[in-house]
């Protein structure tokens, strides 16, 4: 059965905070509360504490299954028209490959109902923890901190994916609650929420770096001058003095990050991405948490594998999430990412540990998010059993952001600029950037996020806001509307700029319009 928001907004804490919060890695390891109901929970620190795991375990409905052959994540890639798919099994994701979706698209709805369901979640922890007493002063300011980033941070994919949205701030338990049946809120008020959550996260005092998984100010901080980035452009246009927030606010990480090198930067190779002992660590500020001894398995492995060919695991491959031959050809000569199994691809693997040799695979496929652990290498058989985290937040868009801001802010970049965008290309393997004009500058920051930022659900968002897409043909620009994906050889239109509102989402609450053109 489909959860519409209806549903969701009268959702407790309790069945989360009692099936859903064993899972998250190394702190979410909270004895099953039992015996609860709503009088009597809230009441204790200990209930906080598995108030905020159930928020964290929420999170993962971002790659739960969405139809045979798909996952909810693959949406946010599905359009950009760098990725593609090698079986028709599930007609919703072909459908967002060929751009004629519709609000009936059950990545459309599953995402709709995953981020209200994180911030029913979160919602609750807001309302009902500064109540509870007696507490540690810093143990709530902590909890209230986490539970607003995260907050923020479905918010933030919704106004992003859906424009105005309901904006629902307490819990609703009640169907006499105006919000049982909510109406669409401007974006602007929206984006009010995301800063003021944010900022108050920002306050709590959370580590800069925290290697659990849960929340950092390094994380806080980067959301916030991606948030400040986004409503610069499109599509509300704030312009220069918003580009100035994102850039103090990204330079505040960078500065961290030159002080404590070993703590918080880029890692020195691309095989530490997708290492998962290093989740959480020096370049992933923020990620979905995975731990399959807990139950929670990162489910995301088989899509990005080539169809039904073996490797060194048991996994079997779907092929649904693979590069398009364009965008694979787009990198610059020498770039170390598109280099075979070094960088964000491979071409061929093996099949029996070291008993075979490499087998091609007669094209590329993704090997940003390939766990070798679980996938196997030469002479190792995987396990089959993935503790790889989602990511959501690298060091690397940091820089990437602060590059593209500050040139935005001065009318030109300035050498700490030029230090950002050069840290990826250096690691890349590429020659520095010099002597470039403002648009120069910005086109290849945005190349950069292009070929540094693909397949992390990221790069459909910059299409939005610059209101551009990369040109893989012509190694530039074109505007939005118009743009010919070469993942299906069709234009974008004006209504993709949003997504359709979901269809059960109208049909059951009167007070919700659709999105033009759906």
């Amino acid at each position: 059965m489909k959860i519409n928001i209806r549903n969701i907004a009268v959702l407790f804490l309790l069945s989360g905070a009692i099936i859903g919060n064993s899972g998250c890695k190394k702190f979410l390891d909270e004895t099953d509360p039992t015996n609860l109901s709503p009088d009597n929970f809230y009441t204790l620190p200990e209930h906080a504490e598995a108030g905020i795991a159930a928020v964290y375990a929420e999170l993962r409905f971002i790659g739960n299954g969405a139809g045979i052959y798909s996952n909810n994540w693959q949406m946010l890639d599905a359009p950009t028209g760098i990725q593609s798919t090698e079986t028709a099994q599930n007609s919703d994701l072909n459908n967002l490959y060929s751009l004629i979706y519709d609000g009936t698209n059950l990545h459309v709805n599953q995402n709709w109902n995953g981020f209200y369901k994180v911030i029913a979640q979160a919602n609750l922890v807001l309302d009902k923890v500064p109540g509870i007493n007696p507490m540690d002063n810093a143990q709530k300011k902590r909890i209230l901190g986490e539970a607003s980033f995260i907050r923020a941070w479905a918010y933030f994919y919704l106004v992003r994916l859906w424009g105005d949205v309901p904006l629902i701030t307490k819990p609703v338990t009640s169907p006499n609650d105006p919000n049982f049946a909510p109406s669409r809120t401007p974006q602007e008020q929206v984006y009010k929420l995301i800063v003021d959550d944010l900022v108050a996260a920002e306050a709590a005092g959370l580590p800069y770096m925290d290697a659990s998984g849960r929340v950092s100010t390094a994380a806080i901080k980067t959301e916030l001058a991606k948030v400040y980035l986004t409503m610069a452009g499109q599509p509300l246009n704030k312009g220069a003095a918003y580009y100035r927030l994102a850039a103090d606010k990204a330079k505040e990480v960078i500065d961290y990050s030159t002080g404590n090198p070993s703590s918080l930067g880029l890692f020195p190779n691309y095989g530490a991405l997708h290492d998962a002992k290093n989740d959480n660590k020096v370049e992933h500020l923020f990620g979905i948490q995975y731990n399959d001894a807990a139950g929670s398995g990162n489910p995301l492995q088989s899509s990005y594998l080539p169809l039904h060919q073996p490797l060194v695991s048991k996994i079997d491959g779907i092929g649904t999430a693979i590069p398009t031959a364009g965008f694979y050809g787009s990198y610059e000569a020498g770039d170390l990412r598109a280099k075979n199994r070094e960088g964000y691809f491979f071409t061929d693997y093996y099949t029996d540990g070291f008993k075979m040799p490499l087998v091609n695979r007669g094209k590329p496929y993704i090997f940003k998010h390939f766990d070798l652990i679980a996938n196997g290498t030469l002479g190792v058989e995987g396990t089959s059993r993935s503790d790889l985290n989602i990511p959501q937040i690298r060091y690397a868009e940091t820089l990437l952001i602060y590059a593209e801001a500050q040139n935005r802010t001065d009318g030109s970049p300035n050498v700490a600029a030029y230090a950002a965008l050069n840290a990826i290309r250096k690691r890349a393997q590429l020659t520095d950037l010099a002597g470039l004009g403002q648009t120069q500058f910005e086109e290849a920051v945005w190349r950069e996020r292009w070929h540094e930022l693909c397949y992390e659900g990221i790069i459909w968002f910059d299409m939005v806001r610059l209101r551009k897409v990369y040109n893989e043909a012509t190694n530039s620009f074109d505007n939005f509307v118009g743009h010919i994906n070469q993942s299906v050889n069709q234009p974008l239109q004006t209504k993709h700029l949003l997504f359709p509102i979901p269809t059960p989402e109208i049909k059951n609450n009167p007070n919700l319009t659709p999105n033009p053109g759906y």
